[in-house]
């Protein structure tokens, strides 16, 4: 059964992806992934540089066609039936594709008239959405005089005026300050809670953090892990924990007293010496072997996994 948008009522995934696969020459910059993502979440694709990130949201949004695999979206087919699939989507990447010379309440009116909608209609869907991403006082001036924040939100405008059920959001905090992008996950978070479903790259780890239902971690083309946030820094466990020496000099005997009791080692970093422990009960006995040595400690702190952390260990040094 279909709705009115051609969405596949019977399923519950937003995208189904199985084995696909893009090559550039002798490079597999997509090496055989494979992924469902379910409606109504936030789904984060996270990776370095040239993991792949980008060219899988390109073949999920037919920007890109694979040398192998499959992409459904709600069900259907993204080649086979890719204009039905194109009329789902929306798409905001890191830059818009708007004209300079133009206000922002141009701009989505040609876009609104673009995407079928009436006269009227245009006028409407332009005000709801100046106002929607506080533009609404900056509506009627050029482009060349918005600053980098303005157009990032004006480009995720123009990317929901149909209301697409499915919207690809690529990087769309970059570049903006922290109140700016603040708004932007208010904005993000609504879209859900109307039921959108996302799919987000973002180099903010603390972003995907904050947003990402589920997170897929690429690298070198493969998706190396996936998750909720939760579930990946419970996969890397333990606990970071920071000694300050109250004395410069006691650091080099605290270090030797504590480097054969802590897997991993012990790193230092001026009078600072970190440690990761596989639990907290481990930390006390420490404690009391600095203690008993006559170590004097000014600070300790004591802190979870990040995603930061996840992401540093999956990525990092693997190359």
């Amino acid at each position: 059964m279909q709705n009115e948008e051609g969405i596949n009522m019977t399923t519950m995934n937003a995208i189904e992806i199985s084995h696909l696969t893009k090559r550039f020459g002798e490079k597999r910059a997509v090496d055989d992934i494979s992924f469902n993502v379910r409606r109504g979440e936030v789904f984060g694709l996270l990776g370095p540089n040239g993991a792949g990130k980008t060219t899988t949201l390109r073949m999920m949004t037919t920007l890109l066609k694979a040398d192998s695999g499959q992409v459904k979206i709600f069900g259907h087919d993204n080649v086979k039936e890719s204009r039905l699939v194109r009329s789902m989507l929306g798409l905001t990447g890191q830059y818009a594709a708007v004209d300079e010379d133009l206000t922002a309440r141009q701009n989505l009116m040609i876009f609104s008239r673009l995407n079928g909608l009436t006269r009227q209609a245009a006028k409407v869907r332009a005000t709801e959405l100046l106002t929607e991403f506080s533009l609404e006082n900056s509506a009627d001036q050029p482009l060349k005089a918005f600053s980098g924040g303005m157009r990032r939100r004006l480009d995720l405008a123009v990317s929901l005026i149909t209301r697409p059920a499915l919207i690809f959001l690529d990087e769309p905090t970059t570049g903006l300050d922290p109140r700016t992008r603040s708004q932007m996950w208010g904005t993000i978070r609504q879209l859900v809670a109307q039921g959108s479903t996302i799919i987000l790259t973002t180099q903010y780890l603390e972003e995907a953090d904050q947003l990402a239902d589920q997170l897929a971690i690429i690298d070198h083309g493969r998706v190396v892990k996936m998750g909720t946030p939760a579930e990946l820094k419970a996969q890397l466990g333990g606990l970071h924990v920071t000694l300050t020496m109250t004395d410069a000099a006691q650091v080099t005997v605290a270090k030797r007293f504590l480097s054969p009791r802590v897997t991993g080692g012990v790193q230092q970093t001026g009078t600072n010496l970190s440690m990761r422990l596989r639990q907290v009960a481990q930390l006390a006995p420490i404690l009391t072997t600095l203690n008993e040595a006559n170590v004097g400690i000014s600070h300790l702190a004591v802190q979870e996994p990040s995603l930061d952390d996840v992401f540093m260990d999956l990525t990092v040094g693997k190359n």
